[in-house]
């Protein structure tokens, strides 16, 4: 779902603020509040000692707004005469939008919890005193929150049909109909092969319907795509894959031919992939994480052609070996804010760069702090480098377990697959995780186990999209099963 700077949509009168909001201000386009109760003025007749009298008021519509746990609100304002602005919200929940604001303004505000809240501003001048006071926001619960007590459907076998090949890892879901391939399909690639149900050594693409018992069709099998692992599809239904075992990544036809137009590229065992169509002046791209050299490099594109090659980014930790790797993974890019995120297994985080298609070559220098990384989990990068001011951990920590899978979510949050590396006695395993990249700490709600077989490791690949109706559909490959699982939250 695209919500482009210019053009997110301003719902009563609240600019919805998703992807990393906060590394970049002026997120939203038009936004804020106006008139309504309370807003406007204060004072009366001509301000005190005949001095012009003091107003503010929160700019834009007037009606009010709903929004999910883990967005935010974008409030602006302007005042005449004030010499003092300060600022406050009815409730707890409100975020931080309190105390001394300037005289005009605006404010990216994330609530902490569910409920109603209003925002109100009271400046003070020599013409007296004025208060504004904007509708209300009611802050309902999570989208996660609504996938766990919805019911998962299994979609179908990933095992390929020929092949045998399973362990499902790369998903992704097809942008339109060509070739082999029915616009909304599930493709997915295997990480293991069928003869010896080895990791590491899969070689084959399978597609799926997205209905209840759909059955896997071939489209593609090759020694180039040996341990694939993370898919990204093109506009024309091109698969860019990320083959760790065969150091390449290929791009396949929507006919299943597989080619190589990237093989000049020096690759250090891909293990993540996201497509990122054109922005501004910046040519369409994908961008791939490896493991071995811990870098993300960006292949600038036009068509199916790459025109550039760049590595934008140094220092992430890479170690381990298929079924253990630790390295940075389930790269998802949302291009409303042009920000590329980064799972960083090694250190349970998640990374966001903004800005992403205007860094340049090493542009971020990441301090993986890769001395523990025998035995992870490390400390949560660092950064520097010409961009490091476009680079910041969004989530660290706890739920996570060596977190692997990421896919964007409607409302601008991601949702994050632990892949459970050596998880602990006790641990819950399975768990997907909600992230907002503006709420403080960025965990939003509580996590939702996804397999509850006790078996850890199910999850790797996810994949996001909205249906006719507006509800959240999240697909999802089991590993334990080899089969592809979707999960649907209503709409509000």
């Amino acid at each position: 779902m695209s919500r482009g700077m210019s053009d997110r949509p301003v719902i009563a009168g609240i600019a919805l603020c998703g992807i990393a909001a906060a590394a970049l201000p002026g997120c939203g386009g038009g936004g804020g509040y106006g008139g309504g109760s309370g807003s406007g003025s204060g004072g009366g007749g001509g301000g005190y000692g005949g001095n012009p009298m003091t107003t503010v008021m929160f700019t834009s519509p007037t009606q009010a707004s709903t929004i999910n746990l883990g967005q935010a609100v974008k409030l602006a304002w302007t005042s005449t005469y004030a010499t003092s602005c300060s600022a406050a919200a009815s409730s707890m929940i409100g975020g931080a939008f309190t105390g001394t604001q300037a005289l005009s303004g605006e404010a990216t505000v994330a609530p902490t919890g569910t409920g109603s809240v209003t925002y109100t501003l009271t400046c003070n001048g020599a013409g007296g005193m004025a208060k504004a006071t904007s509708p209300a926001v009611t802050v309902n619960p999570s989208i996660l929150s609504a996938l766990a007590t919805a019911k998962i459907t299994t979609i179908g076998s990933t095992i390929d049909p020929i092949e045998k090949g399973s362990n499902p890892y790369g998903l992704t879901i097809a942008p339109m109909t060509a070739g082999l391939i029915t616009q909304g399909d599930l493709v997915i690639c295997n990480f293991n092969d069928g003869a010896t149900n080895t990791q590491g050594l899969g070689t084959t693409i399978v597609g799926l319907h997205p209905m209840a018992g759909a059955k896997p069709y071939r489209i593609a099998q090759s020694p180039n795509l040996q341990g694939c692992n993370a898919l990204a599809m093109l506009p024309d239904d091109s698969i860019a894959a990320a083959a760790y075992g065969a150091n390449k990544n290929s791009l396949v036809t929507a006919s299943g031919v597989v080619n190589s137009p990237f093989a000049a590229d020096a690759f250090h065992e891909p293990w993540g992939e996201a497509y990122a169509a054109a922005h501004g002046q910046d040519a369409a791209a994908l961008y791939v994480s490896n493991v071995d050299s811990g870098t993300i490099d960006r292949i600038s594109l036009s068509g199916d052609t790459q025109s550039a090659f760049t590595e934008i980014a140094t220092g992430f930790c890479g170690s381990g070996v298929p079924g253990a790797i630790f390295a940075p993974s389930g790269l998802t890019y949302d291009a409303s804010i042009d920000t590329l995120y980064i799972v960083d297994t090694s250190s349970n985080s998640v990374v966001a760069f903004a800005n992403v298609s205007s860094i340049g070559a090493d542009g971020v220098v990441v301090n993986g702090q890769c001395t523990a990384v025998a035995a992870p989990p490390t400390a949560a990068p660092t950064f520097s480098g010409p961009s490091a001011s476009s680079a910041r951990v969004i989530a660290h920590g706890s739920p996570f377990i060596a977190p692997i899978s990421a896919a964007l979510l409607s409302n601008g949050d991601l949702i994050v697959g632990n892949g459970d590396i050596n998880i602990a006695a006790g641990q819950m395993p399975n768990l997907a995780v909600e992230i907002s990249p503006v709420l403080p700490g960025g965990f939003v709600g509580q996590a939702v186990q996804l397999d509850t077989s006790g078996t850890a490791g199910a999850l790797f690949g996810i994949a996001a999209t909205v249906d006719g109706q507006g509800n959240q559909v999240v697909y999802f490959n089991d590993d334990n099963t080899s089969t592809a699982m979707m999960v649907v939250a209503p709409a509000p």
